[in-house]
């Protein structure tokens, strides 16, 4: 068991990992420090398996600041409904949110980049490298800010399903399908033929029942085999050309961040950063426990000729840039984005 000295010693020198060498130490040992308590409400319903890693990113917080940081956890909507959080935690009703970007594009045109980008990005590693080597951390900040919020940072995972009511083999198999999708993806599958109706997480389920919509993105593999959607929608497209890659977000209230130690603030990059590799690595292997038990309850998996996706981006250019609305800033993360996938050999 360590000593509390060596518990002091190992929270300065702790890193942000590849990120770069930013270090704990940067303020007064926790120890010393007033005790904090925050509330934090995540996207994610009780005993689910995101809201487990949730679970650990609190307990991690905790550990690293020997107890006297301590965030209470809640699930969505136990404290306000989904829609309402980015108000909330503004407003300082709680100080932390787990958030999709997407969400809240509507009113920051920057956010639709920095929750995932369709057709975009087909390994979580790029995306992430996006937002730790190319600035995309300071550019997410910068759009908070004058909300009153203060981006920490990313967790970062793979793509996320199609489910359909109907076979899937190419992108123009869904032109007039009526489908819910949310955030940028929304316009980029709006542009491609389909009736889109940003339905809430929580609707999903019963609109592909009642026949409402067609195909549906959701969340993750294992997340929408524990929602039940292989009783309602009998294939599935994975990946999802939509979702390629995926971000959810920590966000914050920002007066009640910049009144943190520096140790606790580095405390909670540091947590975030070690909870998007856990969550990623777990949804690799999860996903194929996933299709196995998709494809039990006879559901057909499909995945796109990757010709037809590069068709698709190409198309898709128009629609991310129509998003950005003309926003400085949100034109300004668009082309380092389309660099990026130029350099990787996404965009000719």
């Amino acid at each position: 068991m360590k000593t509390n000295t060596q518990r002091r010693s190992a929270i300065k020198a702790l890193t942000l990992g590849a990120a770069g060498s930013a270090m704990l130490g940067a303020a007064l040992p926790a120890r010393a420090q007033e005790a904090v308590t925050w509330r934090m409400q995540a996207l994610w319903d009780p005993g689910t398996t995101p809201q487990k890693f949730e679970e650990r990113f609190v307990a991690r917080v905790a550990e690293l600041t020997e107890g006297k940081f301590k965030i209470s956890l809640f699930a969505a909507g136990q404290i306000v409904p989904a829609a309402q959080a980015f108000d909330a935690v503004r407003g300082g009703a709680f100080q932390l949110m787990k958030t999709f970007d997407g969400y809240d594009a509507g009113r920051i045109p920057t956010l639709a980049f920095t929750s995932t980008v369709p057709f975009g990005f087909p390994e979580p590693d790029q995306y992430e490298a996006w937002f730790y080597e190319l600035g995309g951390l300071e550019m997410a900040r910068e759009a908070y800010a004058p909300a009153g919020l203060h981006y920490i940072a990313p967790t970062v995972y793979g793509p996320e399903p199609i489910h359909a009511k109907f076979p899937i083999h190419k992108i123009a198999d869904m032109a007039g399908k009526k489908g819910r999708f949310v955030g940028l993806a929304s316009a980029v599958m709006g542009s491609l033929g389909v009736a889109v109706t940003p339905l809430p997480t929580g609707e999903v389920y019963t609109a592909l029942d009642k026949g409402v919509i067609d195909l549906a993105d959701r969340g993750d593999l294992s997340a929408n085999y524990e929602a039940g959607l292989g009783e309602v929608a009998k294939y599935i497209v994975m990946p999802g050309p939509h979702q390629p890659t995926t971000a959810t977000s920590y966000v914050a209230n920002r007066a009640a961040f910049e009144r943190l130690p520096k140790t606790f603030q580095a405390a909670l990059a540091v947590a975030a950063r070690e909870t998007s590799a856990a969550l990623r690595q777990h949804i690799l292997v999860s996903d194929g426990k996933a299709l196995e038990n998709f494809r039990k309850q006879g559901v057909e998996i499909s995945t796109l000729d990757m010709g037809d996706v590069a068709e698709g981006r190409a198309k898709a250019q128009a629609a991310w840039r129509a998003a950005t609305k003309d926003n400085p800033l949100a034109t300004k993360v668009l082309e380092s984005q389309m660099a990026f996938m130029k350099q990787l050999g996404l965009l000719g």
